[in-house]
């Protein structure tokens, strides 16, 4: 089993900034090279793609929040970070990591991509 507990989430302004932090622990995890991504859900709205790493580094990012979000990981902590920059009120939304293993990477963009997910962390984001 995999655990994902994230972390930094909050109230801010418009145009200002957060990192939400996602810390991985589990069995499965040990020896794996598995790709990380973050999602968002705001009420009332679908859960949403926002970027993706993969073990290697790579990055992909939904048009949404390229140029103002930034996606890293440290793999000896299995923790992924998300640096949220120029936040907008829309951003507002309930923020979730996930852990991919078993599903397609043609999926990378949506949920039934990812296999794990964490409980999530609320970013709000004040006009």
């Amino acid at each position: 089993q995999v655990q994902l507990v994230e972390s930094g989430g909050g109230l801010v302004q418009a145009g200002g900034s957060l990192r939400l932090s996602c810390i991985a622990s589990g069995r499965t995890l040990v020896g794996a090279r598995y790709p990380m991504g973050w999602f968002r859900q705001a009420p009332g709205k679908e859960r949403e793609f926002v970027g993706r790493i993969e073990w290697s580094g790579d990055t992909y990012y939904a048009d949404s929040v390229k140029g103002r979000f930034t996606i890293s990981r440290d793999n000896a902590k299995n923790t992924v970070y998300l640096q949220m920059n120029s936040l907008k009120p829309e951003d507002t939304a309930v923020y979730y990591c996930a852990v991919a293993f078993y599903a397609p990477s043609s999926l990378i963009t949506t949920a039934r991509g990812y296999d794990y997910w964490g409980q999530g962390t609320q970013v709000t984001v004040s006009s």
